[in-house]
């Protein structure tokens, strides 16, 4: 990082104490302050967030793979989570957005960065390889979880509409942590070689392996980036909730937000793994990403709401289902032959450019 490894939680820290003695709130955001406030919340936020990833990869690189990637993700979806439930506990009860985050994640994941990372790696190798075995892995889970956890609180009879009972969503906590608990046991014990990356591929960019002293320094300022991001969710919900009012803009577009704003460090480093001729790894980055969001994020999420006795929409509308399936589908394609080129990426593309698109002009 450009910028001392201590300065982004730091500023951010800072900020946030600036921010409580201001009483910054969605009722004194429109103030000459509170406006400043807000104009300097975001670029602190995405730093600290960048800051959280950055020591993140410094973990990762001495625990090596798949253990790197699953740590950028659990650091990853610690953020989600912060910023969903601060966006959910603010003001009016929004309870559609961590299904509205959640699908977004899927969407921008699984074909925006996905086809991104295919078609530049594709437009500079011509053809760039992974393991089937893994990616299978990923979308087996995936596929399940997302079809419980999005579309099947639709056609449930304990309670009717886009709801879950609060024994039926007990149920589908359980073994959503169940579920992702053996495939974490798949990746990092039993079947730890489907998720490397290929001999063939590229070699990574930071070859150096980080002492124990750099390793220690990133662990703590990582629980400290972390808990910067935590402590910045509450003010960064207020601002949302003032811009996407002043717009007019609809619910959805807020767990798109929420999804960009958490994706965008990931995002990058996936993107250089598939530069550096490494789609393994940008795939591990990937669908890992998605996967921990259904296993983490909805069951931390439907933990507050049962305990705040809230309701929780999970079930997609109709259109969302079809993207939803239509993604699914053409993933197992991408993903069936071990090969990819840039046509494939383009497909994913075109996809999440349809998604963009629905989210304004449903």
């Amino acid at each position: 990082m450009p910028f001392p490894a201590w300065a982004f939680p730091a500023a951010a820290l800072l900020f946030f104490a600036l921010a409580s003695a201001f009483s910054f709130s969605t009722d004194t955001i429109k103030s000459p302050l509170g406006i400043l406030l807000a104009t300097a919340l975001f670029p602190i936020l995405v730093g600290t967030v960048f800051a959280a990833v950055h020591h993140a990869e410094v973990i990762a690189r001495r625990t090596g793979e798949p253990y790197g990637t699953l740590i950028l993700t659990i650091a990853v979806t610690v953020i989600e989570v912060a910023l969903i439930t601060s966006v959910m506990l603010d003001g009016e009860s929004n309870p559609a957005l961590a299904r509205d985050t959640v699908f977004s994640i899927i969407m921008i994941v699984g074909n925006g960065l996905v086809g991104l990372c295919i078609l530049l790696g594709g437009m500079r190798y011509r053809e760039q390889g992974f393991r089937v075995t893994g990616a299978n892995a990923y979308l087996v889970v995936l596929i399940v979880l997302a079809t419980l956890t999005l579309i099947l609180p639709n056609y449930t009879q304990a309670r009717l509409g886009p709801f879950y009972s609060p024994s039926q969503l007990v149920f589908v906590t359980l073994i959503t942590l169940a579920l992702y608990g053996v495939f974490l046991y798949i990746q990092t014990v039993r079947n730890r070689d489907y998720f490397l990356v290929l001999e063939t591929e590229g070699s990574d960019e930071y070859s150096d392996i980080p002492q124990n002293r750099a390793v220690t320094v990133s662990a703590a300022l990582l629980t400290l980036s972390l808990s910067a991001v935590i402590l910045l969710s509450k003010l960064f919900a207020a601002v949302v909730a003032v811009g996407t009012t002043l717009v007019g803009a609809p619910e959805a577009v807020i767990g798109v937000v929420v999804a960009l704003l958490v994706l965008l460090p990931e995002s990058v480093a996936a993107v250089r793994a598939a530069r550096g001729n490494q789609l393994q790894k940008s795939l591990n980055l990937a669908l890992g990403s998605s996967l921990a969001t259904i296993s983490l994020t909805i069951p931390a999420v439907a933990a507050v709401n049962l305990m705040l006795k809230r309701d929780l929409v999970l079930g997609l509308d109709g259109e969302d289902t079809v993207m939803l399936m239509l993604t699914a589908v053409a993933s197992l394609l991408t993903f069936g032959t071990g090969r990819t080129n840039i046509l494939y990426g383009f497909v994913h593309l075109v996809l999440f450019a349809t998604f963009l698109f629905l989210v304004f002009v449903p």
